[in-house]
């Protein structure tokens, strides 16, 4: 039986194909896993990834993932599953996510993935129905074939989560391990949105017990308006599953009345938030 607090990627028995089931989706997400290798560009320090390493992805083999996919359509299909693997209240197929164990965007076949899925979506009649997204860090978009792909998925009606967890070089390296110019992420999240529909996505945590400082929450609130007409709001939630990084005794859950704060003050800006505690 799946669940929010487990997302193994071998719940399926695939090497690149996953169900879960995602709260913020509301449903069961079917998750596509470039990256089994468990290698990443960023370390993000509440990763549920195992044995996570910086890097890039093997070869795809896009064969093998073109079965696997079709094979989880066709187990999909039969009348008992949603009631076999999702508790009540979650059993609907609500999107394909491109998200897995690193950067989905870092393997050169993300294009030739994306192709695949959306193939098989239309034989089966779901093209249009489920969903395809792209869950992100968002380093990679100025690179010409994943503008590209980018741009098929924004044909596909298709959609990306694109992460910021911190704005400036010093917070953005203790939370996901690379040292981010604000000006470089507010200029890749409009080339982002001009090609698909796009989503700020900042998971929010307490460290050691404290949350954010005020300083770092007022930088967030204040780089947002700078990107307000290139995304279609914000996706703001906190830790759900345990981090499997070396930090992951620092880590806590904030109150949802935090949450509910700092959604306030980017409502206050004008867009819209969609919280998950």
């Amino acid at each position: 039986m799946l669940s929010t607090d487990d997302h193994s990627r071998d719940s399926a028995g695939m090497r690149y194909v996953y169900p879960v089931v995602s709260r913020r989706a509301g449903g069961i997400s079917i998750g596509i896993n470039l990256n089994p290798n468990n290698a990443c560009n960023w370390r993000c320090v509440y990763c549920q990834v195992p044995d996570l390493k910086r890097g890039g992805p093997p070869p795809i083999d896009l064969a093998l993932l073109a079965a696997e996919f079709e094979e989880f359509l066709r187990r999909a299909a039969a009348a008992d599953f949603l009631q076999r693997v999702a508790p009540a209240g979650a059993r609907r197929i609500v999107d394909v996510a491109f998200s897995g164990n690193g950067e989905p965007t870092s393997a050169p076949e993300f294009g030739a993935a994306l192709d695949i899925v959306a193939q098989a979506l239309e034989r089966h009649g779901l093209l249009g129905k489920v969903k395809i997204r792209l869950i992100t860090n968002g380093s990679l978009v100025d690179r010409v074939r994943v503008r590209e792909a980018l741009t098929r998925l924004g044909r596909l009606g298709g959609e990306v989560w694109f992460k910021v967890d911190a704005v400036g070089p010093a917070p953005s390296f203790r939370i996901n391990g690379v040292r981010m110019n604000a000006d470089t992420v507010r200029r890749r999240l409009r080339l982002c949105g001009g090609l698909v529909e796009t989503w700020v996505q900042t998971c929010v945590f307490a460290w050691d017990g404290t949350p954010p400082a005020e300083a770092e929450v007022a930088a967030y609130v204040d780089f947002l308006p700078g990107v307000q007409d290139a995304v279609a709001g914000v996706l703001l939630y906190g830790l759900a599953r345990p981090s499997l990084q070396p930090e992951a005794s620092r880590l806590g859950r904030l109150p949802e009345s935090w949450l509910g704060d700092l959604a306030g003050k980017i409502e206050k800006l004008g867009l819209t938030v969609r919280v998950s505690p």
